[in-house]
């Protein structure tokens, strides 16, 4: 795969759905990488063919798996919020160089992506193509590119000390990632209802906050 000065894959299949299963693409992923530690541009370059959503799905397993990788909720965010606004606008994402040559140490990795093996062979049983009017046309893929825009920017907020504060909106952008990959229209569904209720979650704590700051000062 070829890329621009600015990080750029080029090429337009890295919007389209794919039939490799998804643990079996993991398992694929994790034999090519070699090394010490990866960028997110090599990442990227070694998924290939699986494409932008599948490279989302891979992002989102450091946030639903017991297995830690420092400090990425930030820039996996914002390269999530970049390939949602590419999706939005039917176009290759500008993915800026500074993101793209982050590098992740493979001891962190590799792990992660070998429990997301388990997590994907699970979830591979329930995919398939249906209710596609949800995952199919301009207009359903505008609105799915905003949902995976907007999940990534709730993914960017620095509450990773609150339970489930990154793990809420990971999962919205896997299911919405999952559903577009494969025209699975409940994921989909799934997805819009995971950030529905990340932003409920997140107006509770602010709420919370609120509350609380109005009790300590006597208001």
């Amino acid at each position: 795969m070829d890329t621009t000065s600015s990080g750029s894959p080029l090429g337009g299949s890295h919007f389209s759905d794919t039939q490799v299963a998804l643990g079996e693409a993991l398992r694929r992923l994790i034999g090519t990488i070699e090394g010490e530690q990866i960028t997110l541009r090599e990442l990227l370059v070694l998924i290939g063919e699986q494409g932008m959503l599948f490279f989302c799905t891979v992002l989102t397993l450091p946030f639903l798996l017991p297995v830690s990788i420092p400090g990425v909720s930030t820039v996996f965010g914002l390269v999530i919020i970049l390939i949602g606004i590419g999706i939005t606008f039917n176009r290759v994402p500008w993915l800026p160089a500074k993101l793209m040559d982050r590098s992740i140490r493979n001891e962190h990795l590799v792990p992660t992506l070998e429990k997301g093996v388990q997590l994907a062979e699970r979830m591979q049983r329930w995919l398939r193509p249906r209710l596609m009017r949800l995952t199919s046309g301009a207009f359903a893929n505008r609105m799915n590119g905003l949902a995976l825009t907007f999940s990534g920017v709730l993914l960017l907020f620095p509450l990773s000390f609150i339970p489930f504060s990154n793990t809420l909106p990971a999962l919205a952008v896997l299911f919405l990632a999952l559903g577009m990959l494969q025209r699975d229209g409940y994921f989909v569904l799934v997805g819009y209802l995971a950030m529905v209720v990340t932003v409920v979650y997140f107006g509770g704590l602010a709420l919370a906050v609120v509350l609380g700051g109005q009790s300590l000062l006597g208001i």
